[in-house]
């Protein structure tokens, strides 16, 4: 598990990565902001573990995200895009509603699979 810690307000963002049936889970607790986004977009694209060739298909777990701004969209949005190059795919799983209102709001619902629970973002 990584901690970025953002000044003055320890452990901002936590990241933690697990494997179940091939497909990568990052679970994320605390806030996704600006001064997070760059150690967002690196753990989602890191291919820690991955076979060589293995295409990209990655879950977030967001139950535990208290806070997302404009710089986690564009995060995610730049991630898609990129697993989406490699045949990939990114879903998100199990926001609260504050998050859930913020991606519907700027429409990324419709951009990238959003899902009530990990279980059934694994399973679509």
């Amino acid at each position: 598990m990584a901690d970025i810690s953002g000044t003055g307000r320890p452990e901002r963002l936590s990241i933690a990565h697990s494997t179940v049936d091939g497909i990568r889970v990052v679970t994320l607790r605390g806030e996704i902001d600006q001064d997070v986004k760059d150690s967002l977009t690196t753990a989602l694209l890191s291919l820690d573990g991955a076979e060589d060739g293995q295409v990209p298909r990655v879950v977030v777990d967001l139950s535990d995200v208290t806070f997302l701004d404009s710089s986690g969209i564009n995060a995610f949005v730049h991630v898609h895009h990129q697993v989406s190059a490699a045949r990939g795919w990114l879903r998100l799983a199990a926001a609260q509603e504050p998050v859930t209102r913020v991606v519907r709001l700027v429409g990324l619902d419709t951009v990238i699979g959003c899902h009530s629970t990990v279980e059934r973002a694994l399973r679509s």
